[in-house]
């Protein structure tokens, strides 16, 4: 797992960024697994523009880690980032950390939640990520005038999975889906941005034909930016339902359709159009003012 620490406590990383467990007492509801938490990535996997992934899986003891912004380029703005996998792994580098880093590099504190993975049987695949994110939210806000972050431009950055995650949570931000542990949770978990890049499950049974209706947004939807490729399949079809849901209930939308880049790309460069999405994320968050 290189050089990231695991505890109970507040710890950091070799690069001095400071670990926060979510949940003080341990998380709420069974474990999937008595399993240790563990890197799955092999030789043979799959990479991604000549490098390896980091695959973590059996997160039972979720968490955050903190990366400030540096402070002579901070804006005051925070992204609460949600690596994908599928609920049944965490693409730590590839969807977490290097995308920690970018958010840094435009002056932006970004928080990576290490959420649940994989999911209890018999139990929605998102209950126990939402817990965590609804927790991690409230637990930003709360930590706002610590951290040096404007508690009203606090956001959320999902991908595939984490992207459903991030959709999810800026649907359901009335109510905590868990007995509130402490002040963090009477704080609102509502994000107030969220950009989805090749979200996955938005319809039923990833048939592209009915809403998921976990996501069904409303005009407290916060503003979104999505960035999909039409060679994304399953996924389209529910990125384009989700938009079309977004705009019908007018709520601020934002969505780039390129016409290659397949999945799991995160931000590092290939020879696909999907590559820039960066810059044309930076350029909304410039338009939404939450870079300032």
């Amino acid at each position: 797992m290189g050089a990231i620490l695991i505890g109970s406590g507040h710890e950091a990383t070799a690069a001095n960024h400071q670990v926060l467990p979510l949940w003080p007492n341990g998380a709420p509801g069974e474990k999937a697994t008595v399993e240790g938490e563990r890197d799955t990535t092999t030789p043979s996997d799959h990479a991604v523009a000549g490098k390896p992934v980091m695959r973590l899986t059996n997160v039972t003891a979720p968490s955050m880690t903190l990366y400030p912004a540096p402070k002579n380029k901070s804006t005051g703005a925070a992204v609460l980032v949600f690596p994908g996998g599928g609920y049944r792994i965490l693409a730590y580098d590839l969807e977490g950390t290097e995308i920690c880093e970018w958010l840094n590099s435009i002056g932006i504190t970004a928080v990576l939640v290490k959420y649940r993975v994989p999911e209890p049987k018999e139990s929605p695949r998102y209950q126990q990520p939402l817990q965590d994110a609804q927790r991690a939210v409230g637990s930003v806000r709360n930590h706002a005038k610590d951290w040096s972050i404007d508690p009203q431009r606090i956001g959320v950055l999902g991908f595939s999975a984490g992207g459903h995650l991030s959709a999810v949570l800026s649907n359901s931000s009335e109510e905590r889906t868990y007995p509130p542990v402490d002040e963090a949770d009477q704080i609102s978990s509502r994000p107030d941005f969220a950009i989805l890049i090749y979200p996955a499950y938005l319809s039923v049974d990833d048939k592209g034909e009915t809403l998921a209706p976990e996501v069904k947004p409303s005009n407290g939807t916060p503003p979104t930016f999505i960035v999909q490729a039409e060679d994304d399949k399953p996924f389209i079809a529910g990125t384009l339902l989700y938009y079309r849901a977004l705009t019908d209930a007018k709520a601020a939308a934002e969505m780039h359709l390129y016409s290659a880049g397949g999945h799991g790309y995160g931000l590092r460069r290939t020879n696909d159009p999907v590559t820039g999405w960066p810059q044309l994320a930076a350029a909304w968050l410039r338009y939404q003012k939450v870079l300032k």
